[in-house]
């Protein structure tokens, strides 16, 4: 069974900076171009970003310059390094491969406060 599994969550001041990990039991992040989500309850998950398996990033308008999606195929990880916080990005973020209906993981909650 293929699902992510996502870490590094916690809570923050405004400013501040954080770093997810998401590792892909069941396969390898290698193969795929893995994105990010964020959700917040009794609300549609959003994208924030993307990387593909050349290690190109897109990334959305709100969140450029301040958050970058990187790869470390050994440790068969991508990571989500954000910087510049706001309350506004208080959610859980979830990995997911691209264009795939495989599980989604239970996502980390990141809260940032004021």
């Amino acid at each position: 069974q293929v699902r992510p599994v996502e870490s590094g969550g916690g809570s923050v001041q405004a400013g501040g900076s954080l770093r997810l990990s998401c590792t892909l039991s069941g396969s390898t992040v290698s193969f795929w171009t893995m994105s990010w989500y964020l959700q917040v309850p009794g609300k549609a998950r959003v994208w924030v970003g993307d990387i593909n398996t050349g290690g190109s990033t897109a990334d959305a308008d709100p969140v450029k310059g301040r958050f970058t999606i990187t790869r470390d195929n050994a440790k068969n990880t991508v990571s989500l390094q954000m910087s510049s916080l706001n309350p506004e990005a208080t959610a859980v973020y979830s990995c997911h491969i691209d264009g795939q209906t495989t599980d989604w993981g239970q996502g980390t909650q990141v809260t940032v406060s004021s």
